[in-house]
């Protein structure tokens, strides 16, 4: 699977200028993020990490990915209608997982009171790796769906441009005409745009709920800007804001320092350290509110390990999706082995094989945001201390995936040029808009490609550890 560019990797001064060029194309395109010497002030940026060369991705898996997003916007919508099927799957990991279960108070005290809320909008990010089987040949497998802050639809709809120039300085420009062109980010805003001109007020704004920091600022502003374009108003705010000056009318209506909120976007809300006692009231202020939220609280549950793991028992796909034979064989076929922990026979005869065999498998906890799971010795220290005790319960476990890796270039500021061994992972964006009951929109919306040194077990762009990358099909 390696792309036509292999032998350029081991000509250092070909490299060299080449990279060089890159970067300066990168901060040139807006590939750009804050540092972590100065997060909050715009003042000082640098480019975000990328790869210099494009990664090989087998076309074939990657229409496949492409081709199943729209099951997997279906599915997301109908596992967030469905309150028996969340109150079951998730009865056990709410008792032990803390985060969850506060999630889940508030899911169920908004809809014993009623949802006010009649248009849903969904944007998520379904995440494969490219399984190489002993044979050579490969599977595309799901990691997992982000169903709350999907990040990097901005920035790597301004990468492409970055990789097709560096192809041509290498002397590639047959190879760099064949980049796909990607802007999730006119995507994702397509997506807001439907949801706040459904939800009826002209005057009404858009609302990023933003992180207190925001180094990933640009990620953010490519979308906004987008939506500034339509002539629809965007205003950031964090969760404090809405705890000191969100209020809602006696329709529930939304506002926030006097402005009436028809979409409130989460960037930010999907791990615990986010919220005190006042984060929490804010969150259940907008959840109560007539505002679309993206996600709604029921949508960020779908999103939860121990929702993935469910939908892989046999029957539960068709539970969700009735008279979708297609769709669910297409969603399936993208499923990796995943295995309950909860309490009993099933859960103490696979906690006792990972135990034995700690390579096969991932442990994975119920959190997003990256660098959660567990692996290798580490993965066995922690089912050895817990696998009599239901804390167990909050974790998942998968089969680990292993990736064919290729040689690249991780570019990194203030980070020396050195050749990597890479994995790659590719992320389909997923727009769906909601009224009632009837599906007004439901596209894919672009793709994301991040790559890591194969010594980095876990992580993404925003944890440190990945890349921003362009897949090369072949």
């Amino acid at each position: 699977m390696a792309a036509p560019w292999q032998d350029v990797v081991r000509d250092a001064a070909a490299v060299r200028d080449a990279a060089a060029v890159a970067v300066d194309a990168a901060l040139l395109a807006g590939v750009l993020m804050r540092t972590g010497e100065q997060p909050h002030s715009s003042d000082v940026v640098n480019y975000a990490p990328f790869t210099l060369l494009p990664s090989a991705v087998p076309r074939a898996l990657f229409e496949q990915a492409y081709a199943v997003q729209q099951d997997f916007n279906l599915l997301v919508n109908a596992i967030s209608q469905n309150k028996e099927f969340l109150e079951q799957t998730l009865a056990s990991t709410i008792k032990v997982d803390d985060f969850t279960a506060r999630l889940f108070r508030i899911y169920m005290q908004v809809l014993e009171e009623g949802l006010a809320q009649t248009v849903f909008l969904g944007i998520n990010r379904s995440d494969y790796m490219f399984d190489c089987g002993v044979d050579g040949t490969t599977a595309l497998r799901q990691i997992e769906i982000n169903t709350i802050a999907a990040s990097f639809g901005g920035l790597t709809s301004r990468t492409a441009d970055v990789h097709g120039l560096v192809l041509k300085v290498l002397g590639k420009a047959k190879e760099a005409s064949r980049l796909l062109p990607n802007n999730p980010s006119k995507g994702l805003a397509l997506g807001i745009a439907k949801a706040w001109e459904l939800y009826g007020s002209q005057s009404a704004v858009v609302m990023f709920l933003v992180e207190e920091v925001q180094r990933n600022i640009f990620d953010q502003r490519c979308v906004e800007i987008e939506l500034w374009k339509r002539n629809i108003r965007v205003i950031r705010r964090r969760f404090r804001d809405v705890f000191e000056k969100g209020s809602l009318d006696g329709s529930r209506r939304l506002y926030i320092d006097g402005q009436e909120v028809a979409v409130v976007y989460y960037r930010e809300g999907y791990v615990p350290q986010t919220y005190n006692q006042q984060n929490w009231q804010a969150r259940l202020l907008l959840e109560r509110s007539r505002a679309v939220k993206c996600p709604d609280i029921a949508t960020q549950l779908a999103g939860t390990k121990k929702v993935q793991q469910e939908l892989s028992r046999p029957g539960t796909l068709e539970k969700l999706l009735p008279g979708h034979p297609e769709a669910v064989a297409r969603v399936r076929a993208t499923f990796a082995g995943l295995y309950s922990l909860d309490e009993g026979e099933e859960g103490d005869k696979i906690a006792a094989t990972a135990i034995a065999d700690p390579e096969r498998f991932v442990l994975k906890p119920q959190r997003e945001g990256g660098g959660n799971n567990l692996y290798g010795q580490e993965l066995r220290q922690v089912l050895e201390k817990i696998k009599d005790s239901p804390e167990r319960t909050s974790y998942i476990l998968m089969d680990k995936i292993k990736p064919q890796p290729a040689l690249n270039y991780l570019l990194r500021a203030h980070s020396p040029l050195q050749v990597s061994e890479c994995i790659s992972e590719l992320g389909i964006f997923g727009v769906y808009v909601r009224q009632g009951q009837e599906m007004v929109l439901n596209e894919a919306a672009g793709h994301l490609l991040r790559t890591k040194a194969i010594e980095h077990a876990d992580g993404g762009v925003a944890a440190g550890v990945a890349v921003l990358d362009t897949p090369y099909l072949v």
